[in-house]
């Protein structure tokens, strides 16, 4: 088996020009929602339930879940956390199920509809997600969240990382693929220099939250890679591997 291709969609409003048909989807979204799913999932969370905005997730408070919300970088008022990956850890969220909105990564999850799958990628499962990737026969399309509806840097550079480690495999690559590997190619000896001019994260910056940009881009944390079954996510090894 092989992919068949590898597209990079800059931005989430771009969506609707792409064919999902035997696709797998890669939501990224760096700073911080894709990687607090991958942290969250791999220290024991039963599930995480992303949702586009912040009613629907109040709704599933009867549930005894826990509520996490982020707008513009911050928490929301009224929610457990946030989006920042030191919420995500195992004596916080272990055996639990988390409701969570983002400015940015949880609605692109939610635009993915039709994919054949859609899974969770960050540089804390970059190798993992790879090489389950490698194994797959279908043709790949890597979502970048962006920044309400904007091109962000951070993500297209992961696009480019995980574009060139899978290109190996023969598949035919769009425009956008080649500029996101052309991008990590400059980056990648110093992906945290090199990113501190994103606007995300001099965002993160000014909001003293910076030791979640040094988290978010470290490699190779966990192993977990988060799947979309109906409308949760789950590790992959106990989903269906077609969403629902």
């Amino acid at each position: 088996m092989s992919i068949k291709s590898i597209r990079v969609c800059l931005s989430p409003a771009l969506l609707p020009f792409y064919d999902l048909t035997d696709t797998i989807a890669v939501v990224i979204d760096i700073f911080r929602a894709s990687s607090s799913m991958c942290y969250g999932l791999a220290n024991g969370a039963r599930a995480i339930i992303p949702v586009a905005e912040l009613d629907e997730c109040l709704s599933y408070r009867k549930n005894g879940y826990l509520l996490a919300a982020e707008r513009d970088g911050r928490v929301v008022e009224g929610f457990d956390f946030g989006n920042s990956p030191f919420s995500y850890t195992r004596d916080k969220v272990e055996g639990q199920t988390i409701v969570l909105t983002t400015t940015n990564g949880t609605s692109a999850i939610q635009r993915c509809t039709g994919a054949q799958a859609v899974v969770i990628g960050s540089f804390l499962n970059i190798t993992a997600l790879s090489d389950w990737l490698k194994r797959q026969d279908s043709h790949l399309l890597l979502v970048c969240s962006g920044w309400k509806n904007q091109f962000s840097l951070e993500d297209t550079v992961f696009a480019g990382a995980a574009v060139a480690r899978l290109k190996t495999t023969g598949a035919i690559l769009d425009d956008a693929a080649h500029a996101a590997e052309s991008l990590y190619l400059e980056a990648r000896h110093n992906l945290p220099a090199y990113l501190s001019k994103a606007s995300h994260s001099q965002r993160m910056q000014h909001l003293d939250i910076a030791e979640d940009i040094a988290f978010c881009l470290q490699e190779d944390v966990v192993t977990v890679i988060p799947i979309m079954k109906g409308d949760t996510l789950v590790c992959l090894t106990d989903a269906v591997h077609t969403r629902s």
